[in-house]
């Protein structure tokens, strides 16, 4: 998602801004009470804007810890998407940072068409990093489901968050360094 089209010119306007106060969304307050807003920032990609993303976490967030911290990103779809396209590109974005099995991909693209559907302009998925755990999604603010594995999950938010990501710009605007 990170990177829906392929190795292209793209460019992340960034509106990081230091911790404000927490987010009033219901859809993480469970698992992230404290959460506080860390950054946002927009994708686009030769011109075309693919979506706006936000990240919260709460208060002491490390971004070089990413994996062992509960963490919310949401993305809001500025452009339609077909969720196996989807899945397909946060596959090899996972596989930037880590090898995955043609097994473990097949099975993680199955989880992700069930957790993750279509998208249409102005749709928004919010995912929940939950270490050790896994993922839990939201779309347009109604659960959609979990995924309950703790590699997927850390491998997933990877896309946005690992130093081995493809956007290193949209790291840095969200994470806000």
């Amino acid at each position: 998602m990170a990177g829906i089209v392929a190795a292209c010119a793209f460019s992340v306007t960034s509106n990081a801004q230091t911790p404000a106060a927490a987010d009033t969304r219901t859809e993480f307050k469970a698992l992230l009470p404290q959460a506080l807003l860390l950054g946002k920032t927009r994708l686009t990609v030769w011109g075309f804007k693919i979506y706006d993303a936000q990240l919260w976490a709460a208060p002491g967030f490390q971004a070089d810890r990413y994996a062992s911290q509960t963490l919310a990103l949401e993305l809001a779809y500025l452009r339609a998407f077909d969720a196996v396209d989807i899945a397909e590109r946060s596959l090899k974005e996972m596989r930037r940072s880590a090898t995955v099995s043609d097994a473990q991909a097949q099975q993680w693209s199955r989880d992700m068409q069930r957790v993750l559907p279509d998208v249409k302009v102005g749709d928004r998925i919010l995912g929940v990093h939950r270490p050790g755990i896994g993922a839990s999604f939201w779309v347009n603010g109604q659960a959609s489901g979990e995924i309950l594995d703790a590699e997927f999950s850390k491998l997933f938010f990877g896309i946005w968050l690992s130093p081995k990501t493809s956007e290193p710009a949209m790291r840095i605007a969200l994470v806000g360094e």
